[in-house]
This record gives structure tokens, sequence and C-alpha cells, in this order.
């Protein structure tokens, strides 16, 4: 609006008039009353207000097409200006599930990455603690200086006071309702050059998550889980669509290879050949070719998985989540130690 108008005032003059033509004939535009009356409110909650355009505002959320036009940020906003792994998954998470988000949080925080995640209770809070130390930054539903849910309060609060962020693109002192939720997602994933989901179940909010990260680009990866686990289910489906399979922060920072760690800059890039074809989801076929060689090379007898991946000679990144596939499928089972047996 601003481009095309040439100033926030001539944009806000428009604004009837477009709204008008998009069939919406009783809209105003915000009274200069409440603008000042949350200005001041901001102040008071001592919130930072950054526009698309200025220095502080994330490169990576400038590339979505439904990009936050303003956000109100309470902290430290120089975090937004470094890597971002978002960390996501259930309310109702498993014991196995928040040691697993605590130590992906702690891994990559100890990479230099910071983790990006939205203050609700379970994985999301367990991901922001565990990287208070390393930086970690909250994307709330509604307003920066609402704390929801209230069990939250004090991590919202430590976020800050160790340079971490809490961001929001709603205005200061709203509450957050259901709608505000998926809007909220967009911005986790956007910010984020992954996201990982820890623990999710077949409908949930960290699957829409995962569904913006796709539309964004960015890459997406799971922790694979039980089968029998509802809360796992979630996960395990983005598997069986193409998800990269997550066994720890090594696993992830490897799926980014055009993105170094910031603690790995003095180490030389590994070069890339300028005629490779991009990476794609494996198709059906190569699936089927990849679990045909995995079957006959696995009988009765336990065989290493490291051994397994040498013999297949694919990448680990194509097998781990073969193995998975195959797991859920019982056409194989792990044994304790890293061993895989064929079941007959």
């Amino acid at each position: 609006m601003m481009g095309e108008h040439g100033s926030a005032q001539a944009a806000l003059a428009a604004l009837p008039q477009i709204a008008t033509k998009a069939g919406v004939s009783d809209y105003s535009v915000c009274p200069e009353g409440v603008v000042h009356a949350e200005l001041k409110a901001a102040r008071h909650a001592r919130a930072q207000l950054i526009c698309r355009g200025e220095a502080n505002y994330p490169d990576a959320l400038c590339d979505l097409s439904d990009a936050p036009p303003m956000l109100w940020v309470i902290g430290d906003p120089a975090v937004l200006g470094r890597p971002m792994v978002a960390l996501v998954g259930a309310r109702n998470a498993s014991s196995l599930g928040t040691r697993m988000a605590k130590a992906l949080a702690c891994g990559l925080g100890e990479q230099g990455y910071v983790v990006v995640s939205g203050l609700a209770r379970g994985i999301d809070a367990v991901a922001h603690l565990a990287s208070l130390g390393t930086g970690t930054v909250a994307i709330m539903a509604g307003g920066a200086d609402v704390l929801y849910p209230s069990e939250n309060a004090k991590l919202g609060e430590d976020i800050v006071a160790t340079g971490g962020v809490r961001v929001s693109e709603m205005p200061i002192a709203m509450q957050p309702q259901a709608r505000h939720f998926p809007a909220r997602n967009r911005i986790i994933s956007g910010l984020a050059c992954a996201v990982v989901v820890v623990e999710a179940a077949g409908k949930s909010g960290s699957l829409i998550t995962a569904r913006c990260a796709l539309d964004q680009g960015r890459e997406v990866m799971a922790v694979p889980g039980h089968p029998f686990d509802a809360r796992a289910a979630g996960c395990n489906m983005l598997l069986r669509d193409g998800a990269t399979l997550v066994r720890s922060a090594e696993d992830v920072i490897e799926a980014l290879p055009t993105l170094q760690s910031p603690l790995r800059q003095t180490q030389l890039p590994v070069p890339i050949p300028p005629d490779a074809p991009p990476h794609d989801r494996r198709s059906l076929r190569e699936t089927a070719a990849l679990h045909s060689q995995i079957l006959m090379r696995l009988g009765p007898s336990p065989l290493a998985e490291d051994q397994l991946i040498r013999d297949v000679g694919a990448p680990s990144k194509e097998v781990s989540p073969a193995l998975t596939e195959l797991e859920l499928d019982g056409r194989i089972r792990r044994q304790p130690g890293g061993l895989l047996s064929r079941i007959d």
C-alpha cells in the first residue's frame, strides 16, 4: 500500500475506497485516539514497533506473500537477525517428547541457532526453556505483552530477561483468540529456516505450522514416534509424506546444507556442482526401490544400522526415513544397540 500510494497518510486515505471495491461498505480507518492509546500501552509494556522495511524487521519474513506489515517486539530485536530453527509440538507432550525437545533445543543453541516457538504449554515451553541461554523467540497469538497461557508467564518474562524476544503482529493488550493461532503459526515457520515437529496429533496446530513451512519453502522435519501413540501420528504422517527424519540436532543441521552453523564459519562450505539437480522428494518408484534394497540386505540376524547404510550406498538422510517407513509397515524390527532385522 505505501509503495503504491507513496506515503502512510495517502495509503490510509485510500483504504475506504479499496474496501468499498472489495464489497465492504462500512469500513473506516482506525481512529487516531485508539492509535495513541496503543502507543501509550506499548511504552508501558516496553514494546518496540518494527515496520516492514526498517532495519530490525526480520529478513526471513520479507519474502512471504502475507508478511506482517508491522511487529510488536518486547526484548532485544537483534536476536531476530540470527538464523533460527522452529521447534513445535504437542501441548500434552510425553516424557520422551519433552526430553527430545530439550535435547534438540540445547544442541541447536550450542551451534548458534536461535530456537523459535509459540510459548504454548508442552513442547513449545520446553524448547524455550532449554534455549534461554542461547537465544529464543516466542511468537504470540495475542499481544506481545499478553502472557498466555498464564502458567508460562514467568517463562515469557525470562525469555526477555535472558536476551530473547516476544513477538506479535497483534495490537498491544489483545487477548488471544482461536482464530489468531493459525496466523501466528505462519510467522513461526516464516522466521525459521526449518520447522521441526517433535510430537503432533493427526490434527493439530503443529501440522498447520508444517503446512505453512512447506508453502513458504522452508524445510520440514519430524521426530518419529510409536505408531500406537496418537501424539506421534502427525509426525509419522509427515515422515510418510517426505519430511526429514530427526534423531538429534545434528540431523537438523546436516539437512540444511546451504546454511552453515554460526559456530562453524571457519569451515569451508562443501562445494556444490553447478549442474547439480535440485533436491526433490523421492518418487514412489524410487522409494520402492530403496525399500527393496534394504530388505534384501536384512535377514533374521540383526545388522547394525550404520553398516546397513554403507551396504545400501545411499545417504543416511534417505535411508533413515525409509527405515522408519518399513518399521511402521511391520517389515523390519529395531533392536537395542542400533540393530535391525527383517520380519518375514
